[in-house]
């Protein structure tokens, strides 16, 4: 019998898990006819925090995903509870003038949300807040786009993202969200010092409220003819360019 609890597949996701949280792994599943190192070194791993691997056979994997591209790596995995809105102020505090934040406004999409979270996490991102309504949140979907990201950052679903940008900005953090009717060019910002990069929604880009809020309103230029680029592929270029514009660290 199954132990309940949020189901993580592929190896990227179980070994982000195994990492950061083997405590919240329930069960793990490994794929008992196949030849993969990497499978063999994630049960060697799971042993050694206290996980106890079980064999299944490709064919219970892909029952119990649903035939989903498990890669030979099935979890029960017991959700840690969100972040807790209060830690967000203590978060950029802390990072000083070094704090990078990512908001999405409504960013619907699983993919597209683990997609921005892989991107975040490589751009060493302090924090991302989405807005817990209309928004994804973080689902098997999600950890396994985002390659493991989703265990790696402070993640905060917040109840009023109005208030919490307003709250940012008191704290000292410019606000630069990217609309595709901006007249600024996005290279032209100083991107250095605290800063919120401000994503809209997949269809309907920055609600009112949070186009108001930004200090800056700005476009990525683009010399095709599309007129706007996915939300994954846009953070993408908008993180990496503050990143460009602070200077890498190691």
């Amino acid at each position: 019998m199954l132990v309940s609890g949020e189901l993580l597949f592929g190896i990227h996701s179980v070994e982000a898990a195994l990492t950061h949280d083997p405590a919240n792994i329930l069960e793990l599943y490994i794929e008992s006819d196949s030849h993969n190192a990497r499978l063999k070194e994630l049960s060697d791993r799971a042993r050694d925090a206290g996980v106890k691997p079980h064999a299944r056979d490709k064919a219970a994997l892909d029952k119990m995903t649903g035939g989903a591209r498990h890669q030979g790596a099935v979890a029960r995995y017991r959700t840690p509870p969100p972040r807790n809105e209060s830690d967000l102020a203590a978060l950029v505090e802390k990072a000083g003038a070094d704090a990078l934040l990512l908001v999405l406004d409504g960013v619907t999409d699983p993919h597209n949300l683990g997609a921005c979270l892989r991107s975040a996490e490589a751009a060493g991102v302090t924090a991302v807040i989405v807005p817990k309504d209309k928004a994804a949140g973080i689902t098997p979907t999600v950890r396994k786009a985002s390659s493991g990201a989703a265990d790696r950052i402070a993640f905060f679903a917040v109840t009023n993202l109005a208030r919490t940008l307003k709250a940012l900005k008191q704290q000292g953090v410019w606000l630069a969200g990217l609309a595709g009717d901006a007249e600024q060019d996005f290279y032209r910002l100083d991107l250095k010092g605290p800063l919120a990069i401000v994503m809209g929604s997949e269809g309907e880009g920055m609600r009112r409220l949070t186009r108001e809020s930004c200090d800056y309103l700005a476009h990525i230029p683009m010399r095709g003819s599309v007129e706007s680029l996915n939300v994954s592929v846009a953070t993408g270029v908008a993180l990496f360019e503050a990143l460009r514009q602070r200077g890498t660290k190691t």
